[in-house]
């Protein structure tokens, strides 16, 4: 058999090769991740079941309450945070800093979060629900609610670069300090018309969200991975304490999950035809959102000289941080001004009810494109095929 042979029976054929991509994505996956959508599925079910045929589960949830939202689900939520942020790499954040890779990397993560993002999800919410005004606001506010914890949870799963996905997290809770009152009253009231949202938005009220749901989980974060490794080593932290710490993310992800459709699971059941509606504008904002940013990067790296710099882990971070939203402020803000049985409040917590599944499906996306597609640009390739032929020579 000639070399040409060898290559071509090496290479598997058109038809065989993209079973054959997902078995060997599937296989990398751990053991926890293989079982990760199968055990969301079962919390969403479990948790619509304990909402419907518990009736005193919200009530139970609601007697402890901070910054309008249950503390169970809030502790979740923390929880879920904390092992993440303990991964980041701190301390080579100033470096990457002086990037001018980063900056242009914050550039485009701006503009998908702050220009295409609320407008993409006005546009869907007021073509998909012109008739439930009610659940239009409840959609809106997701959308003007940029991702600030569960992004982390996406990057990680789908092997995305988690230092440069913690700076954009950072940068877009301080943002949404500053943006998310006025972007909701702006699309809310003027451009929804509808002229209800006045006195409960206010930038106390988001800036506490923010301390919350990142502060908290951020501080634990850094505290524990210095504590760690001054009192052990870094090599214990990073070869035995993270792979041991790190499944807690996502248990906390299920416990979330789990409590937070408990708490609506009888809303849901009771407007369900409604339900269904909503799906349809949050659906197609996530897959718009996360398909557009993915594909301008994969873009960019085909035509880089520097594919590494547009490639397949920034990839990961500038799509999922595009298509996620951070519900729990929206829900927060939502119950605050409307009332916890309220159109707008069901409607903000579907937000994360379509987000989880639909993102879930999405990292299985994302690592078989990884082994699909080439992030290489063909100058690159080029070079590492003139490469190869001098080093047989």
């Amino acid at each position: 058999m000639d070399r040409g042979q060898v290559v071509q029976a090496a290479r598997p054929d058109s038809e065989s090769a993209p079973s054959i991509l997902s078995t060997n994505v599937f296989q990398k996956l751990s053991i926890l991740d293989r079982l990760l959508t199968p055990a969301i599925l079962l919390a969403m079910i479990v948790g619509v079941l304990i909402g419907e045929y518990v009736p005193t589960v919200q009530a139970a949830f609601d007697t402890a309450r901070f910054d309008g939202v249950s503390i169970p689900i809030a502790i979740g939520l923390i929880i879920m945070m904390w092992p993440v942020l303990t991964k980041v790499q701190y301390e080579t954040l100033p470096q990457l800093f002086r990037s001018s890779g980063m900056w242009t990397h914050i550039g485009i993560s701006m503009f998908f979060n702050w220009v295409v993002g609320p407008l993409v999800m006005v546009g869907l919410a007021w073509a998909t629900l012109p008739d439930l005004p009610t659940y239009r606001t409840g959609v809106i506010m997701v959308g003007m609610a940029r991702c600030i914890a569960m992004v982390m949870i996406w990057c990680q799963l789908a092997k995305g670069d988690g230092n440069y996905c913690a700076i954009l997290v950072v940068i877009n809770s301080v943002l949404q300090i500053i943006l998310y009152s006025p972007y909701t009253l702006l699309f809310v009231n003027v451009v929804g018309g509808r002229g209800v949202l006045h006195t409960h938005l206010d930038y106390g009220h988001v800036a506490l969200s923010v301390l919350i749901y990142l502060g908290i989980p951020l501080v634990a974060g850094i505290i524990t991975r210095y504590t760690v490794w001054v009192m052990t080593s870094k090599a214990f932290l990073e070869d035995r304490f993270l792979p041991l710490f790190g499944p807690a993310a996502l248990l906390g992800l299920l416990y979330t999950i789990l409590v937070m459709f408990a708490y609506q699971g009888h809303h849901i059941v009771q407007n369900i035809r409604h339900v269904f509606r909503v799906f349809v504008p949050m659906i197609l904002y996530f897959v718009i959102m996360w398909s557009c940013a993915f594909g301008l990067m994969y873009w960019l790296a085909r035509r880089s000289s520097n594919s590494r710099a547009f490639g397949y882990k920034m990839a990961v971070v500038q799509a999922f941080t595009a298509a996620s939203n951070n519900f729990e402020l929206a829900i927060a803000v939502a119950i605050a001004s409307f009332g916890v049985g309220s159109d707008e409040a069901l409607a903000a917590t579907i937000g994360p009810l379509v987000e989880v599944p639909v993102l879930v499906a999405l990292t299985w996306v994302a690592l078989y494109l990884e082994k699909r597609l080439s992030w290489r640009s063909p100058n690159e390739a080029d070079s590492d095929t003139s490469l190869r032929a001098l080093s047989d020579k």
